[in-house]
């Protein structure tokens, strides 16, 4: 008996995390193999000890999640002839792997090592259009970054806090992306914005590039286009209007201007003075071939 009633309350707190996105999953066509791994809450003093040693304060959403679950994995495969694939995965790192994105440089390597802060650089010429946009995170001590998930290999989810000094606790976060070309996309303000949008796009691969200029690759959006469809059409449209300016469009009356034929010039209706000196002249040309006679 107790552990049915164990196995409920896990099935009620698994339902409210997954916000019932399993049951969506097992009723697709072709899902098979949703797994949700099973966590036991961080302890407060774990999240303390990440704050003392980091210099930072969690979000209050960041830190509700952890004490009720120290960390998130849901997977899900699909049947390919037979065979089951792994497709979906969403992810949050633990408390004891929310590690920096730059680890301290080690006694031991080279003076001269490149590092990532070498690719910061200041900008002072700023875009049309792009004023409001959010700063972008920086690899050096104005930014401490942390890793939420690693995407797989196709870039980096991160918890960022941004305009931070040396010895000050930093408090103000945001969730943004690092693609494999190490250029950053801003997807949240909060950890709760962030935690819905990968539950909506189903944890399916390459999703986060779809916050991107570029978004994700042909398979990714095959995947895409047969498990969320709805979503992807309404993305899909939005960044074509985005990105409008940055087709390049076929013109073919230019792009064949010299092998056109010039069109043939329209032929004048007669006009009635010209109808009266012809009808003129061929009564004078009458009267004279008369008096010859």
């Amino acid at each position: 008996m107790e552990e049915s009633k164990g196995n409920l309350a896990f099935k009620g707190v698994a339902e409210r995390l997954t916000l019932g996105i399993t049951r969506i999953l097992e009723n697709m066509p072709g899902v098979v193999d949703v797994r949700f791994a099973e966590r036991e809450p961080a302890e407060k003093r774990s999240l303390l000890s990440w704050e003392q040693k980091n210099t930072c304060i969690l979000p209050e959403d960041l830190r509700d999640f952890y004490l009720t679950t120290d960390g998130f994995t849901l997977t899900w495969s699909v049947k390919l002839d037979n065979e089951c694939v792994p497709l979906g995965c969403m992810m949050v790192n633990s408390v004891a792997r929310l590690c920096p994105l730059l680890q301290p440089v080690s006694l031991f390597s080279l003076p001269n090592a490149p590092s990532l802060a070498d690719l910061d650089w200041e900008e002072n010429d700023t875009k049309p259009g792009s004023e409001r946009a959010p700063a972008v995170p920086h690899f050096d001590s104005r930014s401490r970054i942390f890793e939420l998930d690693s995407c797989g290999g196709n870039g980096k989810v991160c918890l960022v806090y941004k305009n931070c000094t040396a010895g000050v606790v930093a408090q103000q976060s945001e969730i943004w992306f690092l693609d494999c070309s190490l250029c950053w996309h801003f997807l949240t303000a909060t950890f709760t914005s962030y935690y819905r949008l990968m539950i909506t796009h189903l944890g399916l691969p390459e999703w986060q590039y779809t916050f991107t200029p570029y978004g994700p690759s042909p398979q990714a959006k095959q995947w895409a286009s047969l498990y969320q469809p709805l979503t992807f059409s309404i993305e899909h449209s939005v960044a074509d209007a985005a990105g409008d300016s940055h087709l390049n469009k076929l013109d073919p009356t230019k792009a064949f201007k010299g092998k056109a034929k010039a069109p043939a010039p329209k032929k004048k209706p007669p006009s009635q003075c010209s109808l009266g000196n012809a009808a003129k002249s061929q009564g004078s040309t009458g009267r004279q071939s008369g008096a010859k006679r």
